[in-house]
């Protein structure tokens, strides 16, 4: 350690301050001697000892300047023995004699031999430590990083590349249908039975006149269910539903434009019948909505030579699709139209084709079809309206109910048990124990008729007092009065025959004013008969063979509901487990339901009504007077 102390102090001028424990140096500041270590100098002072060039070696400096590689650095051996020599700098012993070195470093030939070989193999240790650690790690961190950012420009080069030179595959031309995809169009409509329902979003018209539906539709019931909205909407604006040729409308004046989906439970409260406007945009597409369903193919439109062609792929919310060009599906009047050109109350008037006004249903109408034949899209024009898109939903499909004026919730029609069965004979026995109930009316007997109502009935009495409202006079009110004597009505002003609002009346006078009675021993109307049947079923009770259409909900009270009668006139009585009758209900003329809700009351004497006084009879003339 010392020579390499010593070796440093010649490399630098500095003198190192000596410490108890010098610190390794790099290999860079160290000089090794790799001459031989000389042997003790046995030699007697003043004996000149043999030059050092027996050994072929020259004893004095070499060319340059080096010393040579004999014992001494500088000088002759003698000289060197005589004298020290400070020129390698202060503390050196380079140039003493054995004696004199051995003295200055305390260690023997021996020793200063083996301190060498370790002390260079440190160094030899070291320097392959420096040479072999760290730099070629780093090296091959510097050679990674220049690869990855090589393939990164390369990557990005190829894409730019890409990017610029890529072109659109050419679409595939239109052809005429091949004979898979003419055989699921002509399946599209059974497809659609088979699966009862799906949810629908339709867009109809343009601009002012453009109207938006969204809902359901049930093909295996005939039934529609949703929500008209856009600026076209009018009148129909808010909920709506059709069941075959019947419509309904709960109509929202102040609903936002745009429609949202309609509660699956329905409102149970101000439906009317309704009659769409000649013209009306929304006719032909509700009629459009019903007709995509059929119980057989429809091979018309996939003859060859019929026009249908295929024309491109799409993927829709379903998953891929193909667009099919054909012609509309043929449409039947509704079952309820009295004759070709009429319409029935409540129906709706069917539409021609597309075709039929003088546009080309071949390039008009296209359908998005998977391959299991089910639809997902329509698009078309249809006369009078304009552009129509449908778009439908599949995965949506509820069960839907309609509302008690189209009937109710669907059942499962059954004979009656043994106890139904007795429930049904016992109910007059039951009401007149009972003595008498609160009525409320909701008779949509016409779409120009839709009467609301509120009174009591006696089945003691076997009398009916009810006030009853039109709604499309909400400031007039029909004083309906049945008794023994016969069915008598008087018309009034609201205010003066109980006043309320026409979708909730309030109750009759319990003294009947005076005015113009009209006095009928009975009634052909659907009104007569509902008010009729309700005070008869206290005495001989219904007749007829009945069924048990389903079970029903009515104020909290669990019911069966009950048809009889005949097809012309059926009832429905709503029977609960207790025998008492919660509900009446009439099919009415117009093929919607009438009801008549009943809760057991205390009936306050209902006085008669004024009956004009009768005039006397003339005495009959006497034989032979003139």
């Amino acid at each position: 350690m010392r020579t390499r102390v010593v070796a440093l102090e010649a490399q630098t001028g500095r003198r190192e301050r000596p410490c108890s424990s010098p610190q390794r140096l790099p290999a860079r500041f160290t000089s090794v001697d790799t001459s031989p270590t000389p042997a003790p100098d046995t030699t007697p002072r003043g004996t000149p000892r043999p030059d050092s060039t027996a050994a072929g070696r020259p004893s004095g400096p070499t060319a340059g300047g080096r010393p040579g590689t004999g014992r001494h650095r500088n000088g002759s051996a003698s000289a060197s023995e005589a004298t020290p020599t400070t020129d390698t700098g202060s503390g050196s012993t380079a140039g003493w004699p054995t004696g004199a070195r051995r003295a200055a470093t305390g260690r023997g030939p021996e020793e200063i031999g083996t301190t060498s070989h370790l002390d260079d193999t440190a160094d030899s240790a070291s320097r392959t430590a420096d040479t072999a650690g760290p730099a070629p790690a780093s090296r091959r961190r510097r050679t990674v990083l220049l690869l990855l950012a090589l393939t990164a420009a390369t990557s990005a080069t190829a894409l730019v590349l890409g990017l610029l030179s890529w072109a659109p595959d050419p679409p595939e031309p239109a052809r005429p249908l091949t004979i898979a995809e003419g055989e699921r169009l002509a399946a599209m409509r059974v497809t659609n039975l088979r699966d009862l329902r799906t949810g629908v979003r339709v867009t109809a018209g343009t601009d002012a006149a453009r109207i938006e539906l969204v809902g359901w539709v049930d093909w295996s019931r005939s039934l529609l269910y949703v929500d008209v909205g856009g600026p076209g909407a009018g009148a129909e604006r808010g909920l709506l539903q059709r069941a075959g040729p019947v419509l309904v409308i709960r109509p929202d004046p102040a609903a936002v434009p745009t429609p949202a989906a309609p509660p699956l439970v329905p409102p149970s409260d101000r439906w009317r019948l309704h009659r769409l406007a000649p013209g009306a945009n929304l006719a032909p597409v509700l009629d459009l909505l019903l007709g995509l369903a059929a119980d057989r193919p429809d091979t018309t439109r996939t003859v060859p030579g019929g026009g249908a062609r295929w024309i491109s792929r799409d993927t829709m919310a379903g998953g891929p699709v193909d667009v099919l060009q054909a012609p509309l599906p043929a449409r039947t009047p509704p079952a309820a139209s009295a004759a070709p050109g009429s319409t029935a109350p409540g129906t709706v008037a069917p539409v021609p084709d597309a075709g039929s006004a003088g546009t080309d249903p071949d390039t008009q109408t296209r359908y998005w079809l998977d391959q299991d034949a089910r639809l997902h899209k329509l698009v078309t024009r249809l006369p009078g309206v304009g552009p129509v898109t449908m778009i439908l939903n599949r995965a949506d499909r509820p069960t839907l109910r309609p509302v008690d004026a189209l009937g109710g919730r669907p059942g499962l029609p059954r004979a009656l048990t043994n106890a139904e069965q007795r429930r049904l004979d016992r109910l007059p026995a039951r009401l007149r124990a009972q003595g008498g109930a609160t009525v409320t009316l909701t008779a949509p007997v016409g779409t120009e008729t839709n009467l609301r109502g509120a009174g009591w009935l006696s089945w003691t009495a076997r009398t009916a007092y009810l006030a009853v409202a039109d709604l499309g006079a909400p400031d007039r009110r029909t004083l309906l009065r049945r008794d023994s004597g016969g069915l008598a009505r008087a018309d009034l002003p609201a205010v003066a025959a109980g006043g309320g609002t026409a979708e909730a009346p309030g109750r009759p006078p319990l003294a009947p004013p005076a005015g113009a009675w009209r006095v009928s021993r009975s009634g052909g109307d659907d009104l007569s008969l509902l008010v009729d049947a309700a005070v008869a079923a206290g005495s001989v009770g219904p007749s007829g063979a009945a069924v048990r259409v389903r079970e029903d909900v009515v104020v909290g009270r669990t019911v069966d509901v009950v048809e009889l009668g005949p097809a012309d006139a059926r009832l429905r009585y709503w029977i609960d487990r207790d025998g008492s009758l919660r509900r009446l209900e009439l099919h009415t003329g117009a093929s919607a339901w009438a009801q008549l809700d009943l809760n057991p009351a205390v009936v306050p004497r209902l006085a008669p009504i004024p009956r004009p006084a009768a005039k006397p009879r003339p005495p009959a003339p006497r034989p032979g007077a003139r």
